[in-house]
């Protein structure tokens, strides 16, 4: 898998991450435990897209 078709594949996922987020948002009966965990994943996400991208600016 080349870099950039790794990096479209982290972003396609982070945006679902952020989709779900906001649709657990608007549960009557939200879970606060699954919001935080879909919360951490996005962010892990977003880091290893953000380091990603430097490294290929690096270069």
């Amino acid at each position: 898998m080349s870099l950039q078709t790794h990096l479209v594949e982290l972003e396609r996922r982070h945006q679902a991450l952020k989709k779900e987020i906001e649709q657990e948002h608007h549960h009557r009966r939200q879970d606060d435990s699954k919001l935080h965990e879909l919360k951490r994943k996005k962010l892990q996400l977003k880091d290893e897209i953000n380091k990603l991208r430097q490294g290929v600016s690096l270069h």
